[in-house]
């Protein structure tokens, strides 16, 4: 009885041992695949290259599922930055919408070598004319000696005048004639003048006798200078008229010599009458 139930215990350990085995082969077959399906390896995330386009942009078009977050994770770009580029006030894109993710250089373009251009030749620039301006003078004879003109003082003859230039381009020299009017000198080149007079003998000058001057284009200038005959020859020239309105200091001094005179003849006639 009791061999009996040794080996009973003995087959139903050998059962035992048996289904533990036939579990783990079950277990083992069932459950790899379940974690080969786990240890999967994961998909690579997709590397974006952009592009420049020729004019330098750098475009990306709008795919189906895309997000703003998306595209900002793909391209690197933030989204303030796509928001600004692209003028979006909000996150919403659609398909195929063409959203800027910045600037580039320009695509890279082979020349043409073209013709080569033909030099343009240098021509000297033209150096400007000077201006010409008239140049009028007159020696006069300064009767009352102001050392102004009046019209009725006329040009003194036998004067020597002469001017010229600091350029040196223009010299001139002449005597004075008789007469009213001044002596002009046309085309004359603008610039710096001197202008030097020699009155004639027995005549005494009343402005300066020399002057300088600066002659501008289309200027017409006019020069005179005075002078007066000393003692000896103003006795023999003519007195100029008193304006009307003034007493003359020379009227005065006669009418008081011929004034003494009638007083002196009275006084003798009286002492004559009285002696007869």
């Amino acid at each position: 009885m009791n061999v009996h139930r040794r080996h009973f215990s003995f087959h139903r350990a050998w059962i035992a041992l048996a289904l533990l085995a036939l579990t783990w082969l079950i277990s083992g077959v069932i459950l790899q695949p379940a974690s080969q399906a786990q240890a999967a390896p994961e998909q690579q995330i997709p590397i974006y290259t952009p592009t420049p386009g020729p004019d330098g942009r750098i475009i990306y078009i709008v795919k189906a599922g895309d997000t703003l977050l998306s595209i900002s994770l793909l391209t690197g770009v933030s989204l303030e930055q796509l928001r600004e580029l692209n003028n979006l006030t909000s996150d919403t894109i659609f398909e195929g919408q063409q959203l800027l993710l910045g600037f580039a250089g320009p695509a890279e373009s082979t020349p043409t070598t073209g013709p080569t251009p033909t030099p343009t030749e240098v021509l000297p620039t033209p150096t400007p004319r000077p201006g010409v301006g008239v140049l009028c003078i007159i020696l006069f004879e300064d009767i009352n000696g102001d050392s102004l003109r009046q019209e009725i003082e006329p040009s003194l003859p036998e004067g020597a005048l002469s001017f010229g230039n600091r350029a040196g381009t223009v010299s001139e020299a002449f005597t004075t004639q008789a007469g009213t009017q001044h002596t002009c000198f046309e085309n004359l080149p603008e610039g710096e003048y001197t202008i030097s007079v020699a009155v004639p003998s027995g005549y005494n000058a009343t402005t300066a006798t020399s002057y300088d001057l600066a002659l501008n284009a289309s200027d017409q200038t006019y020069v005179n200078f005075g002078a007066q005959a000393n003692t000896k020859t103003q006795a023999e020239a003519p007195a100029i008229p008193t304006p009307e309105g003034t007493r003359s200091p020379l009227l005065g001094i006669l009418g008081a010599i011929f004034l003494l005179i009638g007083v002196g003849v009275a006084i003798f006639a009286g002492r004559y009458m009285r002696g007869s």
